[in-house]
């Protein structure tokens, strides 16, 4: 049986046309393609508040994808926005936390991209940098200016790490973020690094598979050159497992 991936949907407010504002449920598709190249199902987990109906859809999957997206909201690890702060939905971001923490509650391989791997930090009791800015010696460009599927920097895992047996010492990654880990929430280690120090993934400790890396190796996959694949197909390991 191939096992079922939801990837949490995101909203798109639309601009013009004749529909000016309506919010439409979406999900990237390099998302979809990524889950379909590894032998997975994909299902995307329309955003709602009602807990009921999240944990009715949290309970039909073997896997979950936190996908990318807004801002997270800085009210969420008791801080004010500061000037560096973009577009917040806060009820996306409750739809995350809910979302998490039913998947969790019930053991489910966990893999969250760029604002997901940021939102798994915030669900544990995080926080964020709002903007790299703030951290002091940072000086690489984590906003890239080329193709999603190209690399742009290299990041260096922790031996023992489940990504150090994924890709080695060090991989080349995309970078499409803003923010970044400051506080670690409760059980999650810093596993991956930048060359200027910035956290470029996480896992928390005492799960199979609850892991959240800030780049999109979604993104990636498509690129013959890239080794981002094996991510997905470790995941999928995991969400096979009865």
């Amino acid at each position: 049986m191939r096992p079922v991936i939801g990837v949490l949907g995101n909203i798109l407010i639309m601009e013009g046309g004749i529909l000016p504002g309506i919010e439409r449920a979406y999900v990237n598709y390099d998302y979809i393609d990524a889950i379909i190249k590894v032998g997975g199902v994909p299902y995307i987990v329309p955003m709602n508040l009602e807990e009921e109906i999240i944990a009715k859809q949290i309970s039909l999957l073997d896997g979950l994808i936190l996908s990318g997206g807004f801002d997270v909201n800085p009210l969420l690890y008791g801080e004010q926005p500061s000037k560096h702060q973009d577009y917040t939905y806060p009820e996306i971001d409750e739809f995350y936390l809910k979302s998490i923490n039913f998947a969790l509650d019930k053991n489910i391989p966990i893999l969250g991209i760029c604002k997901g791997m940021q939102m798994l930090n915030v669900a544990l009791g995080g926080s964020l940098y709002q903007d790299i800015s703030q951290v002091e010696g940072s000086y690489i460009k984590h906003v890239q200016s080329a193709k999603r599927s190209t690399p742009t920097h290299s990041v260096s895992f922790n031996k023992g790490s489940k990504l150090y047996k994924i890709f080695g010492e060090k991989t080349f990654i995309n970078s499409y973020h803003h923010q970044c880990v400051k506080k670690l929430g409760q059980g999650l280690m810093a596993v991956a690094f930048s060359d200027d120090n910035i956290v470029e993934a996480i896992e928390l400790e005492g799960k199979d598979f609850v892991v959240g890396v800030q780049w999109h190796p979604e993104m990636m996959v498509q690129n013959p050159k890239s080794n981002m694949i094996k991510l997905f197909e470790e995941f999928i390991k995991f969400a096979g497992r009865e």
